[in-house]
């Protein structure tokens, strides 16, 4: 956590960083760029906006819009970012996640294009698998010609999201997903091999069971083509997973999607398979459907160094009511996207500051008490949010889809949402709280974060600051050299036990990066986005261990990022002098490395 600054009304305390993006990004302007909004006021205006919808139950919104607006200005609760920016405005699209099917015709691939443009202009991110395309070089009968291939239109995808700025605000973000047998293949794997392409686009292999264990036992497995659906050629396993770990050892690129697992625990399975994910991998969705996210801040969910379970409850149904609230009152880009969301009314409640709690409760990140603490948390937010929605489901009907689902079976009689709790990156909304991202442990104790327009935002962790004043090891020198290194493991003069309580994130194993991600995943119906995050010095084994290791777990997808692997990011240790921005990979993060998410 970061010092705060009161709200010139008092309402509410603000880190200098939260203010300096609060104010070039979602405040309200004048035509000439000046704000004509305080974050108090931002809060009301989302608070009034979300809880005018239960007017349309018969319900009063006095008493929800009370509720919001104090989670708000508490910094306890916040709602993914288009929903800060665009709610009680005329653009009025709030929703975060999107995903858009990719059919095999000049009319399908366009007819995508244009949605993808209309979604970023209102603020959202798009994921795609263009896995049903025709591999480079097959017949086209309509022109007697050869097809380009998927790789080909992901460029003129990536092109298009380049000229379109999310509401003005930042820059589209893709998910590109391609299955490992495609014919195109070994392309797709390295698209992105230069650091100069596709920069607009997050990379992801989708796998099959099938295929890992083929890439473990070094047997053939086969391609297959979308359009004839034969067989045309077979790889070696083991060289393909070779080919996947070593990209994503030197750029970040493509992490792991695991289909089985997401389709076998995926609620609405009657409805088709999932394909693709949103942007940053925790939110897999069915073609054209869309889900809005908010996550709690666990840092302040903590009293007399335990977790306050009661006030971590009241605010997991105030999410669960909100975010549920978000999908009557927001705008869809496209028809169709609106009448499916609503049909399922998929939510994404999660949490940020994971890495805060710990440091209070005196818990190291890595630590088989931490990783217990993970998995009763979220256990225990699933519980809540699933009562929460049988209660809502009371009040205003079942999702729709309801009885397509596998909840009946599952012994609920009623619900209002078909998924319900996510982890999301919470890149920029834990900025603006002053918390640790998502369930990342600490990225350092001191570093520089690379903001809008070249900015440099210097964050400092005020918990280690305060117990080496405490316990009286704190000096001038020592800020100086904790800024310049990031970590503290090598600082003689911190006492041990507080090494142990701050370390960062690349101080701590991939495994045990790993198995805090399937903690969480446990209890998690939609899918957890986690970097693992790895030193420079990592090796290709390393990787390779991670992506294996995140398989068994129950991972639904994984992402490595070796620490300066990419010509920019968005957080660097020390100070840097800083690098031109580069798209999507410092909005929202080539899978989110190095905490590079807007969400």
């Amino acid at each position: 956590m970061t010092s705060v600054v009161p709200d010139k009304d008092g309402e509410l305390s603000l880190t200098r960083n939260a203010r300096e993006v609060l104010n070039r990004r979602y405040l309200l302007k004048e035509s000439t760029g000046t704000v004509i909004e305080t974050p108090a006021a931002l809060f009301r205006r989302v608070a009034q906006a979300i809880a005018a919808v239960d007017a349309e139950y018969g319900e009063d919104p006095a008493a929800s819009e009370a509720d919001f607006y104090s989670a708000l200005t508490a910094l306890e609760f916040l709602p993914n970012s288009p929903t800060l920016m665009n709610a009680g405005t005329p653009i009025g699209q709030l929703s975060a996640c999107f995903v858009l099917p990719v059919e095999d015709s000049m009319d399908g691939i366009f007819g995508s294009l244009k949605n993808m443009a209309l979604i970023h202009q209102s603020g959202g991110g798009t994921g795609f698998s263009f896995s049903r395309l025709r591999p480079a070089g097959d017949a086209v009968k309509s022109t007697s010609g050869i097809a380009s291939g998927p790789v080909s239109f992901m460029r003129i995808f990536n092109t298009a999201t380049e000229v379109v700025k999310q509401g003005g605000r930042r820059r589209g973000a893709n998910m590109g997903i391609l299955r490992v047998d495609h014919p195109d293949i070994l392309d797709f794997i390295g698209a992105k091999a230069s650091g100069d392409s596709l920069r607009n686009f997050n990379l992801s292999v989708a796998v099959t069971d099938a295929f890992m264990d083929a890439a473990r036992n070094d047997s053939d497995y086969e391609l297959i083509s979308p359009r004839s659906g034969k067989i045309v050629k077979q790889l070696n396993a083991a060289a393909v997973f070779d080919a996947i770990v070593d990209h994503a050892w030197r750029t970040g690129d493509p992490g792991l999607i695991f289909l089985d697992e997401i389709n076998r625990t995926h609620p609405l399975a009657d409805l088709g398979r999932i394909e693709s994910t949103n942007p940053c991998g925790e939110l897999p969705l069915l073609p054209y459907e869309s889900c809005n996210l908010g996550s709690i801040n666990l840092g302040l969910m903590v009293r007399d160094a335990k977790i306050d379970w009661e006030k971590l409850g009241r605010l997991v149904e105030l999410g669960v009511r909100f975010l549920d609230n978000v999908i009557d009152a927001g705008h869809f880009p496209v028809d169709r996207i609106g009448e499916i969301t609503r049909a399922n009314r998929k939510i994404g409640l999660g949490v940020m500051g994971f890495a805060d709690l710990l440091v209070s409760l005196g818990v190291p990140y890595a630590s088989d008490k931490a990783l217990a603490i993970a998995a009763q948390l979220a256990e225990f937010i699933e519980e809540r949010a699933i009562a929460e929605s049988a209660g809502l489901a009371d009040q205003r009907g079942s999702f729709p889809n309801f009885e397509q689902s596998d909840w009946p079976g599952r012994g609920q009689s009623r619900l209002r949402n078909a998924t319900l709790t996510t982890v999301a990156p919470t890149g920029t909304i834990s900025l603006i709280a002053g918390a640790s991202s998502g369930i990342e442990p600490l990225f350092a104790v001191s570093y520089v974060r690379q903001a809008m327009d070249g900015v440099e935002l210097l964050e400092a962790n005020t918990a280690f600051t305060r117990i080496a004043r405490e316990r009286g090891f704190s000096s001038d020198d020592l800020t100086r050299r904790v800024a310049e290194a990031g970590s503290i493991q090598k600082l003689p003069e911190v006492p041990s036990d507080v090494k142990a309580l701050f370390q960062t994130t690349f101080d701590i194993d991939g495994e045990q990066h790993v198995r805090m991600q399937a903690a969480w995943q446990s209890h998690i119906d939609n899918a957890v986005s986690k970097t693992v995050n790895l030193p420079e010095d990592a090796t290709r084994e390393d990787v390779r261990r991670i992506f294996l290791l995140a398989h068994e777990l129950g991972c639904k997808g994984t992402t490595v990022y070796r620490y300066g692997s990419k010509k920019s990011q968005v957080l660097t240790i020390g100070h840097h002098e800083p690098e031109p921005a580069v798209k999507a990979e410092v909005e929202y993060g080539g899978g989110c490395p190095a905490g590079e998410c807007a969400f």
